[in-house]
């Protein structure tokens, strides 16, 4: 299975045997949500994960993903307010308990970067408002627009606002030094607003002593962040597809179109892209998912995504070890069509730093295509050939052999790679005999077959892929 699957760990999968069996059933990459949770629980259960590796012999990634600047209503009075369309209710952000006249907001600038007209949301978008006025300091009057009935410490969404939040708040300042010590492969933020966060929080990265720093996956689930989807892509290390979020802040019938265009940037940036959000949401309480959301992952897969995302399937669900299983076999039908490999000839070569890389790799792409090659073998020591050749989307399959570790571990979230340790470094033709041997050895690849090996020459040549040779199995051992 090329496409991979990443699944948020909670109090119905942080179970050793269950975990396990969610590995075995195909899981790539446990994401581990600091919205909820203390570090006390998010350490067991990464320690949990690393059993399960061990046990399992399967290797799964690690992916933190922060809280971010979410906004919520505080506490009521009673379990409820009932509103009707037309009603007149404050918010403050005083803290206290809310009554149908007066509820707490937890953005102490609420007040003043809201503006009369302004729309803001609450409960993912089932009940909207309308900002009548605001006194710039502590309070904003607003009229509920269709009514319903609204519940504490709801989210709040603020599509037409420019926030004026911090990108990361303390809570996540604290989650993030916890996150650093505990030698994770990705970091999620959330709520990016523009490339200036993942900068941010990359020198933050960079500037803590941890040996091992983990890649930066920006969420898109805001308007500002959909205009500014070039530069963070640039920025970033991987995207977020978060459909939740961004379909309450922007109109939803937009969102499909969006998800697509994405892709298609990601992958001609190099750069992994996970689909997200209600992928099989039904599950959570249903043995099967609707026929809707059987045809969501699967567009999801024909449009390129690298990775897969479930969230309340798996963290709270009642069937997640079933989940990931209907998943898996779901990806592996739309992966036998060939409509959805090589989705990059064509593609026009920019000159720059990397252009003998790039060149080289994209000959090798063209060269499996042509040739029906069974597999393409790098070498890689800083991961960026790796990327770049699972973001041609090959039919071939792609194994990567690297003396990092951790660099293998990254890998799980990206399409197609196959992640091999080998810790020696020889001239290229030794090491190219020992890692096509030991694909054979293995039966990844069978005698006869035409693989292609991409290395540097010299084999110690950091950075630059600059060989490719085209060879049948059993002549080069």
């Amino acid at each position: 299975m090329k496409t991979k699957i990443v699944a948020t760990l909670g109090p119905a999968s942080d179970d050793p045997e269950v975990l396990s069996e969610m590995i075995q059933a195909g899981v790539d990459v446990c994401r581990l949500n600091f919205s909820h949770g203390s570090h006390d629980y998010h350490k067991k259960v990464i320690e949990t994960i690393k059993k399960c590796e061990s046990n399992t012999g399967s290797s799964v990634a690690i992916l933190a993903d922060l809280q971010g600047p979410k906004i919520r209503l505080g506490d009521f009075e009673e379990p409820s307010i009932n509103l009707l369309p037309g009603d007149i209710i404050t918010f403050t952000t005083h803290i206290c308990k809310g009554t149908k006249e007066r509820v707490y907001i937890s953005y102490t600038s609420f007040a003043n970067d809201v503006k009369p007209g302004e729309t803001i949301l609450v409960d993912d978008g089932k009940m909207a408002f309308k900002v009548l006025k605001a006194n710039g300091v502590d309070e904003a009057i607003l009229e509920a627009v269709n009514g319903g009935v609204l519940m504490p410490r709801k989210g709040v969404n603020l599509p037409d606002t420019l926030i004026s939040l911090p990108s990361l708040t303390e809570k996540d300042l604290a989650d993030l030094s916890f996150i650093l010590d505990q030698d994770v492969h990705w970091i999620a933020l959330s709520f990016v607003r523009s490339a200036k966060d993942i900068i941010q929080l990359r020198e933050m990265i960079n500037s803590h002593p941890c040996e091992n720093k983990p890649l930066i996956v920006a969420k898109i689930e805001k308007p500002q962040a959909v205009k500014d989807i070039d530069a963070i892509i640039e920025a970033t290390d991987a995207i977020m597809i978060a459909r939740g979020d961004l379909g309450v802040e922007m109109p939803m019938q937009m969102v499909p179109m969006i998800q697509k265009k994405i892709i298609r940037k990601c992958q001609q940036a190099g750069k992994p892209v996970i689909v997200a959000t209600q992928m099989m949401e039904a599950m959570i309480d249903n043995i099967r998912p609707t026929r809707a959301e059987v045809s969501d992952v699967a567009n999801s897969v024909l449009d390129g995504a690298d990775a897969l995302m479930l969230s309340g399937e798996t963290s709270v669900g009642k069937y997640p070890v079933e989940t990931i299983a209907i998943m898996q076999r779901i990806i592996s039908q739309i992966e036998a069509d060939d409509s959805i490999y090589y989705t990059q000839r064509g593609h026009t070569l920019v000159q720059g730093k990397r252009f003998a890389t790039d060149a080289v790799l994209y000959n090798a792409i063209e060269l499996a295509s042509t040739a029906s090659a069974e597999a393409i073998v790098v070498v890689t020591h800083t991961g960026y050939s790796a990327f770049r050749l699972a973001s041609h989307r090959p039919k071939a399959g792609v194994y990567v052999f690297s003396n990092n570790n951790h660099l293998l571990h990254k890998f799980k979230l990206v399409w197609g790679i196959h992640g091999f340790y080998d810790a020696a470094i020889d001239d290229a033709e030794n090491l190219m005999r020992r890692v096509n041997t030991h694909l054979l050895n293995n039966n990844f690849i069978f005698e006869g077959q035409f693989i292609i090996n991409i290395l540097s020459t010299p084999a110690w040549k950091k950075g630059t892929s600059n060989t490719v040779r085209l060879g049948r199995v059993g002549e080069l051992r």
